[in-house]
């Protein structure tokens, strides 16, 4: 009679990872229309039109699930292997402005506020909350201010860590706290009446 050797781990199947921004497209907008209380992974799951058990191994936790997709949503808005180069660090910075629908910039109001309630519970989850939603914008900037270090348009003491952060910043602030869009009218005024001067420039009109 032929022993079956059970010491032998079975492979357990490979994750599937296709799907990914499925799911988090579809957290995102369960997010937006629930808050953050009011969200379960089984409605995400539904709304993917995927299983409940592979929400649960790729995201444990729900607030795991919000970070990722929030982190998402970031990475789609800028690339840093693809930036405008205009010349000017004003023109590029006012480059980067995409024009974004009414519904779009509700959407995303109700994102932020989610997240906002997610870490007033869990605030151990901050630096994650930072890493999506501060970073991917300053990590840019840092770029365009070194080349504007390099082509010697503002000078090379400028403070880029600091500076870099001004946008996101603000950005984070007017959403989550005001209640008002980021829209092209509050970056422009940003990058004239904050960020030119701070680095020592004149600001211009469009």
């Amino acid at each position: 009679m032929t022993q079956i050797d059970l010491s032998t781990p079975k492979l357990g199947r490979k994750r599937d990872h296709s799907r990914d921004a499925d799911i988090l497209d579809a957290a995102l907008e369960v997010l937006a229309e629930t808050g953050y209380d009011g969200m379960t992974i089984d409605m995400v799951a539904a709304r993917a039109k995927a299983g409940k058990a592979t929400l649960y191994r790729r995201w444990p936790s729900k607030a795991e699930l919000v970070i990722d997709a929030v982190a998402c949503m970031k990475k789609g808005a800028y690339s840093l292997e693809d930036l405008p180069d205009t010349g000017t660090l004003r023109g590029d910075l006012v480059a980067l402005i995409k024009p974004h629908s009414i519904v779009d910039a509700e959407k995303k109001m109700k994102v932020m506020a989610g997240l906002i309630s997610m870490l007033s519970r869990q605030p151990d989850l901050a630096d994650a909350a930072n890493a999506a939603i501060i970073e991917p914008r300053a990590s840019v900037n840092r770029v365009l201010m070194q080349r504007a270090i390099d082509r010697g348009e503002i000078s090379p003491e400028s403070d880029i860590e600091a500076l870099a952060l001004i946008s996101p910043s603000m950005a984070s602030y007017r959403t989550l706290i005001l209640k008002k869009p980021v829209d092209r009218e509050f970056l422009i005024s940003l990058i004239d009446g904050v960020i030119m001067p701070a680095v020592g420039l004149r600001a211009r009109a469009s």
